[in-house]
């Protein structure tokens, strides 16, 4: 079983709220530029141990299915929703 990293457990939540608000304002340069603040502060690790334990369980699936198409835009050209 995979676990987080101690130090994605001990990041306040204020820390990540605007990643949260970059998604919900479907705001790609916004969420880039937020990343990129964390990683250079925190690391690679934490923040995707922060991405996968605390963010993504959190989102709705709109969210969800928004953030993937963003990180894999390039050379998708249509995206299927199967119920």
């Amino acid at each position: 079983m995979t676990k987080m990293t101690e130090t994605a457990t001990l990041l306040p939540l204020s820390t990540f709220i605007p990643v949260f608000e970059a998604i919900s304002d479907r705001d790609w340069l916004q969420f880039k530029k937020l990343e990129r603040a964390l990683t250079g502060n925190h690391g690679v690790e934490t923040w995707a141990d922060v991405l996968n334990f605390r963010i993504m369980p959190a989102l709705e699936p709109e969210a969800k299915r928004w953030l993937l198409v963003q990180r894999c835009s390039q050379g998708i050209k249509s995206v299927k929703i199967v119920a």
